[in-house]
């Protein structure tokens, strides 16, 4: 069995391919059922297996908001083979005087430094909030970067705007990488591909993308033939799986593609394709 390929981000060696979250945590970009049938469907143990089998290939590294349910099944996967997890998470807090005290950033990146968290990258609803396409800053940044380094995790930033990876390089702002959207089918991305691709390959820092298969909607292989060929050898990949078995897919689709070789793997079966057998 291959051991996936890695990279470096803030002086941590990585795994290209990230273990993502939402078909953990219920977050389907579907419908409120697919939520909910997620939800009902995915046990402490279940999410473990799926973890245990990105860990056979060394992918360990999760990435996710702060939830109890995804930091036990961390925990339990650590324990059960014996390899620690990065854990990169992605909170949301409070920008604004008045919110509720359990969302000040103090309180909210102390829960993260508490759950082990190498990486700590402020959501997106924190980010592109903050992003100012005027004045083309991001306004208190400088606050929320020193606050992660004080706890002793590497600060980033989560985004849906292509502009933040590009104003925060402008700003020479302390962070280490960025979460981006970028698939093939233009999903929740607020420009053309070809344009966020020129984003990722400009970047100073290593871009984590985000939703390689528009949540469901392309093939794996699909949406991993055109990420994995437009993006730098220092990128990085989130991908979420519901099952052991859907991990193990992506996992050999990615080696073989890195590798350029075709992927060859058993191709689901329905009756209209019988005459092609």
């Amino acid at each position: 069995m291959d051991t996936f390929p890695r990279t470096e981000v803030g002086g941590v060696s990585l795994p290209r391919l990230i273990v993502g979250t939402n078909w953990f945590l219920g977050y389907s970009h579907t419908s409120m059922a697919k939520d909910r049938f997620i939800k009902d469907l995915q046990t402490r143990d279940r999410i473990v297996k799926v973890l245990l089998a990105f860990l056979q290939y060394n992918i360990d590294a999760v990435m996710g908001p702060l939830h109890p349910l995804l930091e036990e099944s961390i925990q339990e996967a650590e324990q059960r083979s014996g390899k620690s997890i990065y854990r990169i998470y992605t909170p949301w807090f409070n920008i604004l005087p008045g919110g509720p005290k359990e969302n000040e950033p103090e309180v909210v990146f102390d829960q993260c430094a508490e759950w082990h968290a190498t990486f700590c990258l402020p959501h997106q609803a924190v980010t592109d909030a903050l992003l100012d396409r005027m004045y083309r800053t991001i306004r208190n940044l400088d606050r929320y970067t020193r606050m992660i380094r004080e706890r002793g995790m590497i600060p980033g930033l989560s985004t849906h705007m292509p502009e933040t990876p590009v104003i925060c390089d402008e700003m020479g702002a302390d962070v280490e990488t960025y979460i981006q959207i970028y698939n093939a089918a233009g999903f929740l991305m607020q420009v053309e591909a070809d344009w966020v691709m020129n984003i990722i390959r400009n970047a100073r820092k290593p871009v984590m993308t985000i939703k390689p298969l528009a949540a469901g909607r392309l093939l794996p292989v699909v949406g991993l033939s055109f990420v994995w060929s437009t993006i730098r050898p220092v990128d990085m990949v989130v991908i979420g799986t519901t099952t052991p078995e859907e991990a193990r897919e992506v996992v050999e689709i990615s080696l073989d593609l890195l590798s350029q070789r075709i992927p060859e793997y058993e191709l689901q079966k329905t009756r209209s394709k019988k005459s092609l057998s």
